[in-house]
């Protein structure tokens, strides 16, 4: 259900992760967590799949917050993976639906290569350690094997993981299949929803996303830009906000939130502006479920 109105102390989280991909935390704690912070509205955005839904909506109705269902997927932009946030979308609409399914699988297949990777470079890691671990998880990728690489006493941390063993460049890199980010901005508007790119400044992602770039992508009817991010500086974020000012972009804030599996990114460190908010909620308003532009809403 969207907001009707929204008071200006409102406090707006639009990025945490639950452990239906991976964050740590199941969807209904995730959302009483968000309570204990003080934050009025929070988005579950697991990555490339809508399971953690119901029982966030169940808990958020106990705790007073309100749920905003939401999907972070899986794209690229020019060869760079690249993340990008979808709030409102219809689950059932399905030309999204197949392609996160795909996304999904592909995830699942890239962990016994990265798996493989690891073992020859004399790290044994096995698929089925992998799956083990992640409990389950709808949407399984690196962190989980970050998270057997700790395990075992490989690494320190998540973090020691990537930037030694899982990032770009490094031994247990595998690339994985995602789809192209404007098709991905028609698919979440033909599902009655709204586009808004994740961090899209942090980790080194600053010389793909230049002014030329964003205006092609709010030309292809992106909605709006994760402005305050932990991967952002200052300067960043103020040179962000102006660029989605002159495009007409929303900006939004968020945590990014994965509980234990990400460290400084604690529930709340970052906001949207409640009227922020509004905004990208008229967009929605403004369409209807598969692609269509509501009666009288503007273009």
């Amino acid at each position: 259900m969207l907001s009707t109105t929204l008071g200006t102390g409102l406090r707006i989280d639009l990025h945490t992760h639950s452990v239906v991909s991976d964050g740590t935390d199941r969807p209904e704690v995730l959302v009483r967590q968000a309570r204990r912070h003080g934050l009025d509205v929070v988005a579950l955005t697991d990555h490339d799949t809508y399971d953690g839904w119901d029982a966030a909506h169940e808990a958020a109705a106990e705790e007073g917050v309100e749920l905003v269902p939401g999907v972070e997927i899986s794209t690229h932009c020019q060869s760079y993976g690249v993340h990008l946030l979808a709030y409102h979308v219809d689950a059932g609409y399905r030309p999204l639906a197949r392609e996160l399914a795909r996304i999904r699988l592909d995830r699942r297949d890239r962990l016994q290569r990265i798996a493989t990777r690891l073992t020859q470079a004399g790290l044994p890691v096995e698929l089925s350690e992998v799956l083990a671990h992640a409990k389950g998880a709808s949407a399984v990728g690196r962190p989980h094997v970050a998270d057997v690489m700790v395990a075992k006493g490989y690494v320190a941390s998540r973090d020691e993981a990537f930037a030694t063993w899982l990032s770009y460049g490094c031994v247990g890199y595998v690339e994985k299949y995602a789809p192209d980010i404007v098709d991905a901005i028609g698919w979440v508007h033909g599902a009655g929803g709204v586009a808004v790119l994740a961090h899209p400044w942090g980790r080194g992602s600053r010389r793909l996303f230049d002014r030329t770039m964003l205006t092609l992508l709010a030309e292809a009817g992106l909605d709006g830009v994760e402005v305050d991010h932990q991967d952002h500086d200052h300067a960043e974020r103020a040179g962000l906000r102006e660029l989605a000012t002159e495009l007409d972009l929303v900006v939004t804030g968020s945590s990014d939130y994965h509980g234990t599996g990400k460290n400084g990114h604690e529930l709340g460190v970052n906001t949207t502006e409640p009227a922020e908010w509004e905004r990208l909620l008229e967009r929605v308003g403004q369409r209807t479920p598969h692609g269509t532009r509501r009666p009288g809403a503007e273009a």
